[in-house]
């Protein structure tokens, strides 16, 4: 196998006011220089470094939206997942970037063999490429440019190796247009089909991204398994994935508690992120605001209206060791009486009164309120991250909600629904939990 130094971006510690990326107010984005980013090996340790500074990335997924607040918690970079979101163009999201001191892993979005795209069609693959080069082209001296991240998740149920191939080329074209910024392509997992493979017919490509949830907690052994031993970023991790939690007997994933989540982020980063303090570069959480995936609050560290969950105080704290002075309310558990908890395939007759008490904890000083909503189970399920659409609330159903306890009705349908619940303090901070329940 041909040797390709490979460097996999996991983002994690050292904050861009250490990195000469300052953003003087009396010139233009224009007149400032790009930053030249470039990966070494220090004493024994792999680094990015920006600028002649080290720099370990403390970083969070976001393209729009609450993205300065990245920066407010102690990170020092982004990631995205196209150059052109639905609400900010790339030069959009890196002038917001540097504004308040934070670099972007700018991500190219390239054509997905399970969307159906041919890879042995080649003048696709050309088009692509020539698409691709004007965006970096545009983008490529912004001072607030970290790298570029080509394609996420290509391996994702895939069979045509030729997309490593396309990759190959589009890094390439990158280093010839472009000579200040890393490049890299995001994999989910690691195995070692696409090690060997990326290894023999990517050396354009500077170093691997690795995607990983609940497993990541097995991080070392799974490179151990790729037979990978070198530097690495893990550009995607976070709550456990709806596919590696428990179902109910009719196939609704059980979600965890934001106090849940907010304690797993924690283990998984100090006990796989910062573990591997040689090769491990640093990592971007996902995701920092909110998407509808199965449900609307498996995945983003806010919720649809901007509230903060534990998770983003877990993350203030492994960036700067400083805990928040007020911490958003800890839920524990919600149980509908006489029926369960979330994992008690709760089943209610249709059109009937139910009472549900939560255990959550909250600073007494507080000005704390309840709100909840019953949905339906999402049925048009997305794959792999892709866009998945909201069920609508079920209105008139919410009878009461308070700290003690939520009443509720039961919907006149039969079907599959869940019953959320929000605990949000006057600071905008919330705890959540659902429970899945049949109405029969």
């Amino acid at each position: 196998m041909k040797t390709t130094r490979f460097f996999i971006l996991i983002f994690s510690a050292a904050i861009l006011t250490a990195c000469n990326v300052v953003n003087d107010n009396k010139k233009t984005t224009e007149e400032l220089d790009p930053s030249h980013v470039e990966m070494k090996n220090v004493d024994g340790k792999y680094r990015l470094f920006v600028n002649g500074e080290e720099f370990f990335v403390k970083g969070a997924g976001c393209e729009y939206g609450a993205c300065h607040l990245v920066a407010a918690h102690g990170g020092n970079s982004i990631r995205t997942w196209r150059v052109n979101n639905s609400q900010a163009t790339g030069k959009e999201v890196l002038d917001n970037a540097l504004e308040h001191g934070l670099m972007v892993l700018m991500g190219l979005d390239v054509a997905k063999e399970r969307h159906g795209f041919d890879y042995n069609d080649e003048v696709a693959v050309a088009a692509q490429l020539e698409q691709i080069k004007n965006d970096v082209i545009a983008l490529k001296d912004h001072p607030a440019l970290l790298g570029w991240g080509i394609g996420n998740e290509l391996n994702l149920r895939y069979t045509n190796k030729k997309v490593w191939n396309a990759v190959n080329d589009i890094a390439k074209m990158i280093k010839e247009v472009d000579g200040n910024h890393v490049v890299t392509t995001m994999l989910a997992g690691i195995g070692k089909g696409e090690v060997e493979y990326i290894a023999e017919n990517c050396p354009e490509i500077d170093f691997l991204s690795i995607q990983m949830y609940g497993d990541i907690i097995n991080l070392e052994k799974r490179l151990a398994e790729a037979g990978y031993d070198g530097p690495y970023l893990v550009t995607e991790w976070g709550a456990t994935g709806h596919w590696e939690m428990p179902s109910t007997e009719w196939g609704s994933p059980i979600e965890q508690t934001s106090t849940e989540k907010a304690d797993a982020i924690k283990l998984r980063y100090e006990q796989a992120i910062l573990a591997d303090a040689a090769n491990c570069m640093g990592s971007y959480v996902f995701l920092w605001g909110q998407k509808q995936e199965r449900t609307p609050t498996w995945y983003g560290l806010f919720t649809e209206i901007g509230e903060k969950t534990e998770a983003i105080n877990v993350m203030g704290y492994l960036w700067t060791g400083n805990w928040p002075e007020k911490m958003a309310p800890k839920v524990k558990n919600a149980v509908i009486v006489d029926k369960g908890s979330r994992f008690d395939n709760v089943k209610l007759t249709k059109d009937s009164q139910f009472t549900a008490l939560v255990d959550a904890e909250y600073n007494i000083d507080a000005n704390i309120t309840v709100r909840a909503e019953i949905l339906p189970e999402a049925v048009e399920l997305s794959d792999g991250g892709d866009f998945e659409p909201r069920p609508e609330t079920i209105e008139g159903l919410i009878i009461k909600a308070s700290t003690a306890e939520v009443v509720f009705k039961s919907p006149a349908q039969k079907g599959m629904y869940r019953l959320y619940i929000y605990i949000v303090d006057d600071n905008k901070n919330v705890g959540t939990v659902n429970i899945p329940f049949l109405v029969e």
